[in-house]
């Protein structure tokens, strides 16, 4: 930089462990030749003697560093680093002091903690040498650290004091005045042309901005990336060059850039031993052939063919051709084992034991076309499936599935035998790729012979119908997460068509609709709340099937009440079922600080009412309050929930417990 007076130092971003301390960051290092060095002393050549191997050592010069006195009668507790035997140990404090004006001192500090010699071992005893070679060590490492923010001038000095039977370590900084960037250049970027003006807010360092090393890079890396996905298939970012004046504590960045041509897709190449085509994969791509570059448009398609589970390998390279105009993908597949064996037990207390297994080949329709053969044993339910499943059809994340089954259910509600067909289209949300909007449509028939209440008398029937229905289903995720949601809402609502034929034919419709919403209240803390609606038109509740009633109470609906047991009951004290459905739950969400923030508690409120009439019943809600335990595994909360019922009635039971993956809602 012109015009700068004093010494100006020419420094480079490098990569280095030292500086990156707890940051997985670089820092500035900086190189300086002296203009004169010294020259070497001219000494006399030695003369041969021989030595008197009998004569006396020269007296060992003084270092003029008095031995800090630190005998303390503190007894020695043996550790990994423990002394050596003899040697006198006590304990000692660490105190930083200095740092009130910088500006992102916590940070610093969180960075300094995670690698400090006495941080690591502050609460085992030291003799004296290891304390002072660790605080000398930690005085580098904080000066370091300083420098990475801007703090070129920083320096750090140990010292110790003696204060009853613990050694005050105290790291005294002057961090001097923090440095700033006078000027910051990206030659080569207008080459990119229209877009150079947007990229160049994309690298967002500029002048004035104090030099701190971790923001340098990262604005490279955004550079970098941005070029990517604007089209530039080849763009290359140069070596990051920092000059620094020392007398005026500024700096100047340059950055060379060069953008290369815009590229568009071109063709897809696959080789290896892939599981489906080439045409498939297009089908899976965010993109078409002719659509301007976008690197992460690749990633994304990488990430897909992996979650297919049907390749372990998605290497994919780009490979230009036309002169740098077009790209085409090189794309690697190797296949992954395409049958699965699973299987699992449970136990609910509304639900029984539950032994269930499963048999599937993911790929026994090629592309994509799952064969499942699924069966369930338990105290309240006995199944027998077969399910074709059909993923990314037609378009990314819509599956076609097709299924049969047979099944026995026993509940309190009611007992049914069920043969059932169904064919539905849905597009998905999932883990990956969270989505706005889903939506299902597909059709149902099955044939049923249920047990259950068909008339006022609360007596008990069986009865057999033959049901068609056209489910239809659409929901809105403007949520942050699919299992453990912090801010935003869900709104998703249900309708189903159904024709149902017992002496006679019966014409009504299902309908449910579903919200919640979540507020952070602190950083630790989170406001839930839901309610459910539901509704069933043109039918009376003793006209249609048990199974295809409403019911509430459990787990997924108002804690502290036992499953399907609120609403109505018969004489004999069991539901009945309803077609006026309303729910709602209001819970706080707290993460506690202890144990790495992984546990939590949920305090919870939840209400409900079921009623035999189209519309729930405002009189006669029933309460539930209870409290839950959340631990937040790297896949998702798992929860415990204990709900007490408020309003018992005959039969209820004095609690409910509830253990699943994932929060209540």
């Amino acid at each position: 930089m012109s015009g700068w007076v004093g010494a100006r130092t020419s420094a480079r971003l490098l990569y280095t462990a030292a500086i990156g301390v707890g940051l997985a960051a670089p820092a500035l290092a900086q190189t300086a030749q002296p203009s004169n060095p010294p020259k070497q002393p001219q000494t006399a050549a030695p003369q041969s003697t021989d030595l008197d191997p009998s004569a006396p050592l020269d007296a060992m010069p003084d270092l003029g560093v008095p031995w800090p006195d630190l005998k303390v009668n503190a007894p020695a507790v043996p550790t990994a680093n423990a002394a050596p035997e003899g040697a006198t140990t006590t304990r000692y404090s660490l105190t930083i002091e200095g740092l009130d004006s910088v500006g992102s001192a916590e940070d610093l500090l969180t960075a300094f903690r995670q690698q400090s010699a006495l941080e690591a071992d502050r609460k085992d005893p030291a003799n004296a040498a290891q304390i002072d070679r660790r605080s000398r060590a930690d005085a580098d490492l904080l000066e370091q650290l300083l420098r990475s923010q801007g703090y070129y001038d920083a320096d750090v000095e140990p010292q110790t004091r003696l204060a009853g039977g613990t050694v005050q370590v105290i790291l005294e900084a002057t961090p001097g005045e923090q440095y700033r960037f006078a000027s910051v250049d990206l030659p080569g970027l207008d080459s990119a042309g229209s877009d150079a003006a947007r990229l160049r807010q994309v690298f967002a360092i500029k002048a004035g901005d104090p030099v701190i090393a971790t923001d340098v890079i990262a604005a490279g890396v955004a550079l970098q990336t941005a070029l990517g996905r604007e089209g530039f298939a080849e763009a290359k970012i140069g070596d990051q060059d920092i000059a620094v004046d020392h007398r005026t504590h500024l700096a100047s960045l340059t950055l060379p850039v060069a953008p290369g041509l815009v590229a568009r897709f071109g063709t897809i190449r696959v080789t290896g031993r892939p599981p489906f085509s080439a045409a498939h994969i297009w089908t899976i791509a965010r993109f078409h052939r002719g659509d301007r570059f976008d690197r992460a448009a690749i990633e994304d398609l990488r990430r897909a063919l992996i979650a297919t589970t049907l390749v372990t390998v998605a290497d994919i390279q780009v490979v230009p051709v036309d002169g740098g105009r077009t790209v085409d993908l090189a794309i690697r597949l190797q296949p992954a084992p395409s049958h699965t064996i699973a299987g699992s037990i449970g136990y609910d207390t509304g639900q029984g034991a539950t032994i269930e297994g499963s048999w599937q080949a993911r790929n026994f329709f090629n592309p994509e076309g799952a064969l499942t053969l699924r069966g369930v044993l338990g105290t309240t339910e006995q199944l027998a499936a077969v399910e074709l499943r059909r993923s990314n059809f037609g378009r990314r994340d819509q599956v076609l599935a097709l299924q049969a089954l047979a099944s026995h259910q026993k509940y309190d509600a009611y007992e049914a035998r069920t043969v059932l067909l169904s064919t539905d289209i849905e597009r998905q949300s999932n883990y990956i790729w969270q989505k706005k909007w889903t939506w299902t449509y597909g059709a149902t028939v099955l044939a049923t012979d249920e047990r259950g209440v068909f008339d006022s008398t609360g007596l008990k029937d069986t009865r057999t119908f033959l049901i068609a229905a056209l489910p239809l289903s659409l929901g809105y995720d403007g949520s942050d997460s699919l299992l453990d949601s912090t801010r935003g809402f869900r709104l998703s609502g249900r309708i189903s068509p159904e024709v149902s034929a017992h002496s006679g034919q019966l014409i009504y419709a299902r309908t449910q609709i579903d919200a919640s919403a979540y507020r952070p209240i602190t950083d630790r803390i989170v406001a839930a709340g839901r309610i459910r609606f539901g509704t069933i038109i043109g039918a009376g509740v003793y006209d249609m099937a048990p199974s295809r009633r409403f019911y509430s109470g459990g787990g997924g609906s108002v804690r502290g009440y036992g499953y399907q047991d609120l609403g109505p009951k018969d004489m004999d004290g069991d539901p009945i079922g309803g077609r006026g459905l309303a729910e709602f739950a209001l819970e706080a969400r707290i993460r506690l600080k202890q144990f790495g923030g992984n546990f939590g508690i949920v305090p919870f409120f939840d209400g409900g009412s079921l009623s035999t009439k189209a519309f729930p019943d405002v009189t006669e809600w029933r309460f539930a309050v209870g409290l839950g335990a959340r631990y937040y595994s790297s896949f998702g909360p798992i929860r415990i929930d204990v709900g007490l019922p408020l309003n018992r009635q005959n039969g209820d039971g004095p609690f409910a417990v509830t253990v699943s993956l994932g929060q209540a809602f």
